[in-house]
């Protein structure tokens, strides 16, 4: 293998390829090959850094393989096979070339042994998935793009100005385990919070993702997100501060899930609450819970890219995803609907998913660290997790009173995808060794204790119960008009109310200023013109000797003044 070579340079080829390829099947293949040619560059090499260069005194390294890298390159490549067959039915060359580059500069990160390469993929990421919202084509698809780029781009110029400091502090740009000490980490866990939509800095997620195409929704929710938990587990494992912030992540999203009106962006919401399991694992940051929120961002790629790809298909079929409008699809869409019960069951870790194989491991590290109160607000986030995924977005649109919606079965190609997406939680689910034993932590650990099963079982059956307690009660109802507020307008509507004083006021300071000014002026040149104008005192005929006579009198006071 060629010293340079790396999986993001497999996508980069080929995305710059595919352009020159004629549209239809080729290029479709094209896309499908690349997963498997990305993990060919890495598959079998030991552990190590390659492509190493010195760059003006710092050590780069382009490929880091070693167990964290290499599982989450596994899971980005099984994953872009899965968008890939998913999006089958695409024509269009800006998603095809914005979703391999997305791929690859994602993959990039992941393998990146340095902060610098970490920052060129990470604005990659940015810079390329925007198009995948842009790919929409609407208005506003075009300004939730705008924003999305912003915050995107901004968490990379914060990482930037981390790393300045953290080399001017350390003289090493190595990516790997740091401190809370110093700005310069606090600037970079604050561009990986960003990312990973931590509470305040979590808005672009439910505003651009539901914004996207119907692939490109897909695709989104695999990367941006998981590249961030790759680099909190990479940067910053055990670091207290994640733990409380994991819980808001956990907490915050829930009301809006279970009351949000549109399709994906109550699952945006979910799998905000999911990143807050994550982020807590790596917080509490024992070698089981380190395993855990690895085991879980993993799991939650496909899981939540199944829910995804089956509102996506309702989408794609009927038009539509928000739940007023929708119902009844079980019998025109009978896979569709099998497969988002598949994904439903799986985030709320009933067992035999994946979900219930990775979500247990940050639970029993909570408990066996003696952190009750947050076991007992991850349990609380579960059951919600159930009411707001596993049962209200199923029966939103399969389920409930049928609304005159008439819609085809998904096309084959997006039915291959999702049978693959659940191929994979299930199979993991039934049997997580393969996974456990490729977690970058050596712990030995049982999912399938009587415990577990019962307490799980519990949980999801007293969900379900108060579901339909409420639903029978009337209390559960999904308004159709209404708009939701989050922290997102104290900038997309006081932020711009407050500049729009400001500019109105700045206006009128200026138009006083300037009035001001152009008075001052007329009056000086007025006074200049009446001294110098054709009947000024300094424009009249002078006498020669009265010249010669002020001439003496100016030298005389120049050599009085010279000497004195």
């Amino acid at each position: 293998m060629p010293e340079f070579m790396t999986p993001a340079l497999v996508y980069v080829v080929a995305a710059l390829t595919l352009p020159l390829v004629p549209h239809g099947r080729w290029r479709q293949i094209l896309i499908i090959l690349t997963p498997f040619a990305g993990v060919a560059v890495f598959w079998g090499l030991p552990h190590g850094t390659y492509g190493n260069i010195n760059l003006m005194g710092m050590h780069i390294g382009l490929m880091r393989v070693d167990a964290l890298s290499y599982l989450f390159g596994l899971g980005f490549s099984l994953a872009v096979l899965v968008v890939a067959v998913y999006a089958w039915h695409v024509r269009d060359t800006i998603q095809q070339v914005a979703m391999l580059l997305y791929a690859g500069s994602a993959l990039g990160a992941v393998f990146a042994a340095d902060l610098v390469t970490l920052f060129i993929f990470w604005e990659g990421t940015a810079i390329a998935s925007v198009f995948l919202i842009w790919a929409r084509r609407t208005e506003g698809a075009y300004a939730a793009g705008m924003r999305y780029l912003i915050v995107q781009i901004g968490s990379g110029v914060i990482l930037l100005a981390g790393i300045i400091l953290f080399y001017r502090e350390t003289g090493t740009v190595a990516f790997r385990a740091m401190e809370l000490q110093s700005a310069a980490t606090w600037a970079i866990l604050l561009a990986f919070g960003i990312k990973c939509a931590f509470p305040l800095l979590h808005n672009w997620l439910h505003d651009a993702y539901p914004a996207a195409t119907v692939t490109g929704t897909v695709i989104l929710s695999a990367f941006t997100t998981k590249l961030a938990i790759y680099a909190l587990a990479r940067g910053f494992p055990g670091t207290e501060i994640l733990i409380y912030i994991g819980i808001a992540m956990v907490l915050f999203p829930i009301a809006y899930a279970l009351v949000e009106n549109e399709l994906r962006r109550v699952l945006t919401y979910a799998l905000n609450s999911q990143l807050g399991f994550m982020v807590v694992g790596i917080g509490i940051g024992t070698p089981l819970a380190l395993n855990g929120a690895i085991a879980h961002a993993l799991s939650s790629i496909f899981y939540q890219a199944l829910l995804f790809m089956s509102i996506g298909a309702v989408l794609f079929r009927t038009g539509t995803s928000k739940a007023s409008d929708l119902g009844g699809l079980a019998r025109q869409m009978p896979w569709t609907a099998l497969f988002c019960i598949v994904g439903g069951l799986s985030i709320a870790a009933l067992p035999a998913t994946t979900g219930f194989v990775s979500k247990s491991l940050v639970l029993s590290a909570a408990g066996y660290g003696g952190l009750y109160l947050v076991w007992l607000v991850l349990i609380a986030a579960n059951a919600a997790a159930v009411l707001h995924t596993s049962i209200r977005v199923p029966l939103s649109v399969f389920f409930g009173p049928d609304r005159g919606v008439r819609a085809k079965e998904a096309p084959s190609h997006m039915l291959v995808a999702m049978t693959l997406a659940a191929a994979v939680t299930i199979g993991i689910g039934i049997y997580p060794d393969p996974l456990y034993a490729l977690l970058p932590n050596d712990v030995t650990y049982e999912p399938y204790t009587l415990s577990h099963l019962i307490t799980q079982l519990q949980l999801v059956l007293f969900a379900a119960l108060a579901f339909a307690l409420l639903a029978r009660a009337g209390f559960w109802s999904t308004p159709r008009h209404a708009i939701l507020l989050d922290t997102d307008w104290l900038y997309r509507h006081l932020l711009s109310a407050g500049l729009g004083r400001l500019s109105a006021f700045v206006t009128a300071l200026w138009r006083w200023t300037s009035l001001l000014i152009q008075r001052r002026l007329n009056v000086f040149l007025s006074g200049i013109y009446r001294t110098h104008g054709p009947q000024g005192v300094l424009a009249r005929t002078w006498p020669t000797g009265s010249m010669v006579l002020w001439i003496a009198i100016l030298l005389g006071t120049t050599l009085v003044l010279t000497y004195v």
